[in-house]
């Protein structure tokens, strides 16, 4: 290969999509927005804000709006330059839903039913699935409130392949609790791809640099969460230092004063998870530094470090979340970006599916 066919060669396209749900926590900064900023260079990066999802559950109009400009606002504080990526609000791009639409009807419903995610959501609601998991089965308590449940929330999984195949996306940074969602995504392109001949990329998982898993302060044998109850138990990036330092001094720890990372001491090894992710420390390095102290030492420098690390990002987002028409201009960019790309796909696939074409008529 040739210097020139090397430079002309496309980058691999890499697409990912969260939620507006509100501020971001340590551990999604840590385990995957911070990594995502290294893939910006070497291929050409599309980070959806996924607002058609966000609605499968109750959300008021007003703070799903805000939390859009919370999230890209966020995204561009934590090194996600606007000028080396697209970033777009699914809604604002024509072709997810439609695109979901076609895929449902290639997707057997006891598929979706078997979906992990799904099956946890719908049994804090009071249900159970049936031991073949294949049928809901309904409590007396979860009968009287099935209406809750919508049909978004089951289907959710396959408009996340639509998300994905519309833009033929080469790699997708997936989290353990997306690899199923990913799986279908890539069962439902071959099943595309045999039926109607070849057209959608096999998406493959994107495994950049492993970030680090941050687990909650007060149950740290859990995810951290921005859902959890307990305040406490999260880190969010716009916390100020005393906040900050008051949810790491009442972080649990274990029994022992030895400050090491394994298994039986999971608060500890948070904490120096932690430590590590943000100092660039080994785990073995920092046992090494803290032996014969005691925890506060290290909750105290645990303090230090996050709030030093995450000042030049609350300093960003706190200047920017009042630009709105600039957050504004950077969503439009992307969706026009997103939707050159987007259209493509979608009037090749209503073309192999049998939809007349509208300049005919």
């Amino acid at each position: 290969m040739t210097d020139n066919d090397s430079m002309s060669k496309p980058k691999p396209v890499i697409l990912t999509c969260a939620q507006p749900t509100g501020l971001l926590t340590l551990g999604n900064y840590l385990g995957a927005v911070r990594n995502w900023s290294e893939m910006l260079e070497n291929n050409e990066c599309y980070f959806g804000i996924v607002d058609m999802h966000a609605i499968t559950t109750p959300i008021k109009p007003s703070v799903l709006r805000n939390n859009v400009f919370q999230c890209v606002a966020q995204y561009v504080a934590c090194g996600l330059d606007p000028e080396k990526c697209n970033q777009f609000v699914q809604s604002h791009v024509i072709g997810h839903s439609e695109l979901a639409w076609i895929l449902t009807c290639l997707t057997p419903i006891g598929e979706l039913q078997r979906m992990t995610q799904f099956k946890d959501k719908v049994s804090k609601l009071g249900f159970k699935t049936a031991e073949n998991e294949s049928d809901l089965k309904f409590s007396h308590e979860g009968a009287r409130s099935q209406s809750t449940i919508s049909a978004g929330l089951l289907c959710y999984p396959v408009l996340m392949a639509a998300d994905i195949l519309l833009y033929n996306a080469d790699l997708v940074p997936v989290g353990e609790d997306q690899k199923q969602h990913l799986e279908l995504c890539r069962d439902l392109a071959q099943r595309f791809n045999h039926q109607y001949s070849e057209t959608f990329k096999i998406p493959e998982p994107y495994l950049p640099k492993t970030g680090a898993r941050i687990m909650s302060l007060t149950e740290p044998t859990k995810k951290m969460s921005k859902s959890d109850e307990n305040q406490r138990s999260t880190l969010f990036l716009l916390d100020e230092p005393d906040l900050i330092k008051k949810k790491i001094s009442s972080s649990v720890t274990d029994s022992g004063s030895e400050i090491t990372a394994i298994p039986e001491k999971p608060g500890i090894s948070n904490l120096l998870t932690i430590h590590s992710a943000l100092s660039n420390q080994s785990l073995s390095d920092l046992e090494d530094r803290f032996a014969g102290k005691g925890y506060g030492a290290l909750k105290n420098e645990v303090t230090e470090i996050i709030s030093e690390s995450l000042a030049p990002v609350r300093s960003k987002y706190k200047e920017l979340i009042n630009q709105k028409d600039y957050l504004s201009k950077i969503l439009a960019e992307g969706a026009q970006s997103a939707q050159k790309r987007a259209y493509k796909i979608l009037s090749k696939v209503y073309r192999k599916v049998g939809f007349p074409d509208r300049d005919r008529f």
